[in-house]
């Protein structure tokens, strides 16, 4: 039995590189930065909060064949705008019905 190879796959689609942008150099990031972040004052980042993605939960869902023909022609992610659907239906009622626990 061979051990595993030290060397790592490059990163899935939608994924860091970590190791790259941690040897990244300031000139490094602003050479490949859009122009959009060009003129960003100096104290943009101060009030930064980082936000740890929340773990979701696999589920099996019947919705309706058109309703998810519907998101899935929307393009790739299908699964996570139908959660930000749910989601943001969630935050608006919250509050109007009587809690369930």
């Amino acid at each position: 039995m061979t051990p595993p190879s030290k060397r790592r796959s490059p990163p899935a689609r939608g994924r860091a590189n970590l190791i790259r942008l941690r040897r990244m150099t300031d000139a490094d990031i602003e050479a490949t930065s859009p122009p959009e972040l060009a003129n960003l004052p100096a104290d943009f980042w101060d009030q930064a909060v980082v936000v740890e993605p929340v773990r979701k939960t696999a589920i099996s869902l019947r919705v309706d064949q058109d309703v998810l023909e519907w998101f899935k022609a929307q393009g790739p992610r299908y699964q996570s705008r139908m959660n930000a659907v749910l989601r943001s239906f969630m935050m608006a009622t919250k509050g109007t019905r009587g809690s369930r626990r």
